[in-house]
């Protein structure tokens, strides 16, 4: 026997059928049409057979999620508190909160799962078949999804999303939270400032995209920033800024849009910065002549420390040609990144700055060589004994960078 939340639940979807609403673009209409139905069901239930509703406000919401919403993991989406939400099986729902993962007693019915990606596709015109068995897309409220179908993966569809959550808006506020001193900070802050290019690296879930996007609104206001992406996910708060994502190809094969394009356009863009929200393949030796010409840039990457960073910038670009050597690109990297900065996470989610490290520019024997800036011990992120490179940009924009590498204040310096 049905209950009373599914007799609401099938009366509001005729109600929006017959009426033509698009519960997802109209969400107030929606709520409306619920709670017209909800009243008319309580005044039909003493007088009939209809089971009585005992919670209404839940059955709102019930409806209202399965409708207009992502059914049952609506409720993971709108708890500020949820980072990830994944799914390895119907009866597999997974949450992380404060970088911890915990399974969650949600259990989906055969093929909700499916109907659910497909309604979270919708907006972004992005689609999953046999032809294309991966997806990225963006959601409505800026939460990147990643799906893939069998027979990729062994029997069920397997779905990552991964919550846009504004963890932090400026270096002050990681600063607030523990993941890095106010020294370092005022480091950072001081080299986007004279404009040093930056690599942003470490695992996955380590805050690398949050980190990158602090450090992008350290970039004076003045400056025209272009961004390339795979999928949207930095959040510039500049006024003169420029986001691209790459795309899909078509049913017929065309109209992809490669990252490898996208920094190509960005560069007849009249750019100060360009950003790459990461690199994983050879589009790292496009961002890499860009750097070395002279266009300041920043970019992240999956490395387990920094070392492994400037290792993994030397390797990603033989990925685009035979005619692509190793003699090339390693002095290229060498002269053209600045800092590498490296992030962990703790075993209790807590995710640190582990290390900031300089590249000075020199090579020995085929190995580039650092210098760090500031190392951990323990816990603590202390000041090493190195230097970065292009002391006179810093003179340039009146940073007295001994000082600020000796944990002085600059008159500017907002932490």
């Amino acid at each position: 026997m049905a209950t009373a939340t599914e007799h609401i639940h099938d009366e509001v979807r005729e109600l929006i059928r017959r009426r033509g609403v698009d519960p997802i673009s109209d969400q107030r209409s929606t709520r409306a049409l619920i709670d017209e139905v909800i009243g008319h069901y309580e005044e039909r239930v003493p007088n009939s057979s209809l089971p009585p509703l005992i919670d209404r406000p839940g059955a709102a919401r019930f409806v209202f999620d399965a409708l207009a919403g992502f059914g049952p993991l609506q409720r993971f989406l709108d708890d500020r508190e949820i980072e990830e939400i994944w799914v390895n099986q119907p009866g597999k729902v997974f949450i992380a909160r404060n970088g911890i993962s915990e399974l969650t007693t949600t259990v989906l019915a055969p093929g909700e799962l499916r109907d659910l990606v497909e309604r979270m596709l919708k907006p972004s015109g992005r689609r999953l078949d046999l032809s294309s068995p991966f997806v990225d897309a963006l959601l409505p409220d800026g939460s990147r999804l990643h799906a893939v179908i069998p027979d990729i993966t062994r029997e069920h569809l397997s779905l990552n999303i991964r919550k846009f959550i504004v963890a932090a808006n400026g270096l002050e506020d990681l600063v607030a939270r523990g993941s890095m001193t106010a020294h370092a900070a005022r480091f950072l802050e001081a080299s986007i400032i004279a404009g040093l290019n930056v690599i942003v690296a470490g695992g996955t879930q380590a805050g690398k995209t949050t980190l990158l996007n602090t450090l992008i609104n350290s970039i004076p206001p003045r400056e025209r920033v272009i961004t390339c992406e795979e999928v949207f996910e930095l959040r510039p708060n500049l006024p003169d800024v420029v986001a691209m994502q790459t795309r899909q190809p078509n049913l017929e094969g065309q109209g992809e849009i490669r990252l490898r394009r996208l920094i190509k356009e960005a560069l007849r863009m009249r750019p100060s910065r360009i950003i790459v929200g990461e690199v994983r393949q050879e589009e790292s030796l496009d961002l890499l002549i860009a750097l070395n010409s002279g266009l300041p840039g920043m970019c992240s990457v999956h490395a387990n420390s920094a070392r492994e960073a400037v290792i993994k910038l030397c390797t990603l670009p033989l990925l685009a040609g035979e005619n692509v050597t190793a003699a090339f690109v390693v002095p290229t990297v060498a002269t053209s990144v600045d800092l590498v900065v490296q992030l962990g996470i703790d075993p209790n989610g807590h995710r640190r700055v582990r290390e900031i490290v300089a590249l000075p520019g020199r090579v020995e024997s085929g190995v580039i060589e650092i210098a760090d800036i500031f190392t951990s011990r323990g816990d603590e992120l202390v000041r090493a004994d190195g230097y970065p490179p292009h002391a006179d940009r810093f003179v340039r924009h009146g940073i007295d960078l001994p000082a600020l590498l000796a944990g002085s204040r600059q008159d500017n310096a907002r932490f």
